[in-house]
């Protein structure tokens, strides 16, 4: 496996021009400091920077290549990961121990293209109950414009125990 991976990183870095290898590099960077502990694939790959206390959470997102589509601005599936992604991140400052929150409905108004230096998304919990944590969320330009407005709702889960053998 380690050869063919080499091979694909030598052919890459041959056939790349410079911001295709800034995107290489943004890439390689994110997957070693996954690995080093310093948070999940995604939120390492996209340089997510998250801030999440008392009901809340803030995560700034450089705007890059990785994370545009086609035509050059954040692709909306990116802004959706980031909202879920500070949404979730709010909703678990208020989790109870020893449950876990997945996300049972994720709405998204899309206002504004996301461009700009980078992206910054607010989330707050609106609401917590004994089975579902609902929370707000928006995406915000460096110009202040809002990209997109959410609403989700987490719901709680009950961490099983493990058996001991």
């Amino acid at each position: 496996m380690k050869e063919k991976i080499y091979s694909l990183i030598e052919q890459s870095m041959q056939q790349a021009n410079e911001e295709e290898l800034h995107v290489l590099e943004q890439l390689l960077e994110g997957y070693l400091e996954k690995i080093e502990g310093k948070g999940t694939y995604i939120g390492r790959l996209l340089q997510m920077e998250r801030k999440a206390a008392d009901a809340s959470c803030e995560i700034l997102m450089p705007v890059t290549d990785l994370s545009n589509n086609s035509i050059g601005i954040v692709h909306g599936g990116i802004t959706a990961t980031l909202l879920d992604s500070a949404m979730g991140s709010a909703a678990y400052t208020v989790t109870p121990e020893n449950y876990a929150l997945v996300t049972s409905n994720l709405n998204i108004h899309y206002i504004a293209p996301g461009k700009g230096e980078h992206l910054t998304v607010k989330a707050h919990v609106i609401h917590k109950g004994s089975k579902t944590i609902i929370v707000e969320g928006e995406v915000l330009r460096d110009d202040g414009k809002k990209v997109a407005h959410a609403t989700g709702t987490f719901f709680l889960l009950k961490k099983s125990k493990t058996k001991s053998s």
